[in-house]
């Protein structure tokens, strides 16, 4: 055992768990105040549900056997029969480098929660979670992060999750609004429940992004440096570039912007992370934000999908920019692995067409297998909330709670934000001044 990248690994690990809270924050955030226990419980949940399909399936379907380059096999059931002890290429134990690939099991369902929030049944979504899980999650990282892959065989680069982590998540989020439909209120601003809340969600993700992208180097060695290096200035430019596109076309700089910018930057960077110089980070931190505020404020009102809180735009979009880039921008001289280098290296045409094809086989596999899965589900369940629980909002419908007291219980309770006037005889210290004639009105 290398103890210094055990313990990087160990720790990657924790940081790439610490993400998935982070985003409860980030998404809770930007709902409205009556859906956001319902965000942040759809986001959080999926730190038992995946963590336990993982090791019931998750581990062997992805690392154990091969079928036909597509898929493992269950002989490994709840990693029966694993020896945990063994060691990596990188020396690190299966045992951390399993629990390392299983916060990315974790993480990539919470992705796409952000396109169908206040308007899809929890229970709905659990089974939804289950079912893409065997049939698109596993079978992704099997294909691209396992030796016998069909994706990996073909020489597609994605050092830590382009396609298995965020064209699959953006894909799986654009499916699922198209088949959910429209918001009743689509088309009108939302009420942003805390900013605060989304620049807290935000930090979070970015510190834990480290574990993500640099801990992909699965060991303390120079690929890891390079991918801290990368994923920060990706992170950076992005978020100056969106700022200055709001300042442009909005005519304001907002701070729900620059959080959405950083997050574009982080996912285009993520395929390219520890094949990509510092240069090449800038670059694919300036495109992937051209082209997801170019989706997210101009195509997106066009195609008429309803991504409430854009995870195709941010996700989706800039995690196609960075694996299509890496087939430009990666270079031998940063990474020795890389077998050819990209077009804008002097490697020619293979690589570039290869994150091409790798990029489209991701698009069209998890589409084709998300409307089959959302298909068959809605043969047995209804998949969206009654018209009276979406007015209503998805805390009380749903789960009977909400966020924040002040919240309105419609016809089931009561409105806390005229409590001083239902109750007026308690505030009578404090509001006795307000019927003095003798102070001054203002």
């Amino acid at each position: 055992m290398d103890l210094a990248s055990t313990g990087f690994v160990f720790i990657s690990s924790i940081l790439v768990l610490f993400m998935t809270p982070g985003l409860a924050f980030f998404y809770g955030g930007l709902v409205s105040k009556k859906n956001v226990v319902n965000t942040t419980m759809s986001v959080f949940i999926m730190t038992g549900l995946a963590v336990i399909l993982w090791v019931a399936v998750g581990y062997s379907l992805s690392f154990s056997g091969n079928i036909g380059g597509f898929i493992g096999d269950l002989s490994n059931p709840f990693m029966h029969g694993i020896d945990l002890n063994s060691l990596t290429s990188t020396k690190i134990p299966v045992s951390i480098y399993s629990i390392f690939e299983m916060m990315f099991a974790v993480i990539t369902p919470a992705l796409f929660v952000g396109a169908i929030v206040g308007r899809i049944r929890f229970k709905f979504l659990l089974w939804f979670v289950i079912l893409w899980s065997i049939i698109i999650y596993y079978p992704m990282v099997h294909m691209v992060w396992s030796p016998n892959g069909i994706l990996a065989s073909l020489g597609t680069l994605d050092f830590a999750g382009g396609t298995v982590v965020h064209i699959n998540a953006g894909v799986t989020a654009l499916v699922l609004s198209i088949y959910l439909g429209k918001r009743l209120d689509f088309g009108k601003e939302t009420k942003h429940y805390n900013l605060s809340w989304v620049l807290l969600g935000t930090t979070i993700l970015w510190i834990g992004w480290y574990g993500f992208n640099a801990g992909s180097a699965l060991g303390v060695n120079n690929i890891a440096m390079q991918a801290t290096m990368t994923s920060t200035v990706a992170a950076a430019t992005s978020m100056m570039v969106w700022m200055l596109l709001d300042m442009h076309f909005v005519g304001k700089p907002q701070l729900g912007g620059i959080c959405t910018g950083t997050l574009c930057g982080l996912v285009g960077i993520t395929p390219a992370a520890g094949f990509v110089t510092i240069t090449g980070a800038f670059a694919i931190g300036i495109v992937a934000t051209l082209v997801s505020y170019y989706y997210c404020n101009v195509l997106k009102n066009k195609i008429g999908a309803d991504d409430t809180l854009d995870a195709f735009g941010c996700h989706g979009v800039s995690g196609m920019v960075g694996s299509i880039m890496t087939g430009l921008l990666a270079t031998k001289s940063v990474n020795s692995s890389v077998v050819d280098n990209g077009l804008f290296y002097g490697g020619g045409m293979k690589l570039f067409a290869t994150q091409i094809i790798a990029t489209l086989v991701t698009i069209i596999f998890v589409s084709v297998a998300c409307a089959v899965i959302i298909v068959l589900l809605k043969l047995v369940m209804p998949m969206r909330v009654t018209k009276d629980e979406e007015i209503k909002g998805l805390d009380i419908a749903e789960h009977g709670e909400t966020a924040d007291y002040m919240v309105f219980y419609g016809d089931t309770g009561v409105d806390h934000s005229k409590d001083i006037e239902v109750n007026a005889d308690e505030f009578k210290g404090q509001i006795s001044h307000l019927d003095n004639p003798n102070l001054p009105k203002d």
